[in-house]
């Protein structure tokens, strides 16, 4: 069952103002409150992704983790947690990054890959791209390399997708929406 993105957008909610004025938060749980609409996104990004070769799917804390597991249950992956500072308890890498609402810290434990390890980056969705580039830095400083960030949903208005391309990190996502639309 594939998913199409007219279809997909009905499962996103948009919430006015939230988590400050003026921002249109794409919320993503009406999508896991319908088992149709999970098992079609997760299945497109399967479909996408069964062949690929890479070696570790990396899920960004903390709505990457809702798709990330499953994804790397399905085309048996190990994964990679990137957590909010101060979540895993051994020895990390840490980065320092900038969201649309500010500066932030991501860190992954220091053993999750190794030298020529290949990651596909999943999260819910691509704003400014900082921390998909956050999480990208701390692969290259193990010595792995990024296949590709997914997401369910890109605001390209937002430049995140640009700014990953830019860094050589090349995007999926499901579907989009501008930032006005509702």
């Amino acid at each position: 069952m594939s998913c199409d993105a007219s279809n997909l957008k009905s499962y996103i909610r948009a919430v006015p103002d939230f988590p400050k004025p003026g921002v249109i938060f794409r919320d993503i749980t009406p999508l896991f409150q319908s088992p149709r609409a999970l098992r079609m996104t997760v299945d497109s990004l399967i479909q996408r992704y069964v062949e690929a070769e890479f070696t570790h799917v990396g899920a960004l804390d903390a709505r990457g983790f809702l798709i990330g597991p499953i994804l790397a249950y399905a085309l048996n992956k190990p994964l990679i947690l990137f957590r909010k500072k101060g979540k895993l308890p051994a020895e990390l890498l840490t980065e320092t990054y900038t969201t649309e609402y500010g500066d932030s810290v991501i860190e992954v434990h220091k053993d999750s890959l190794s030298q020529g390890d290949t990651v596909l980056l999943v999260d819910d969705l691509i704003a400014t791209g900082g921390t998909l580039v956050a999480a990208a830095n701390l692969i290259r400083r193990m010595g792995a390399n990024v296949f590709e960030a997914a997401a369910i949903v890109d605001l390209p208005e937002l430049q995140g997708s640009k700014r990953l391309q830019e860094a050589g990190i090349p995007t999926f996502s499901l579907t989009e929406f501008a930032l006005s639309e509702r």
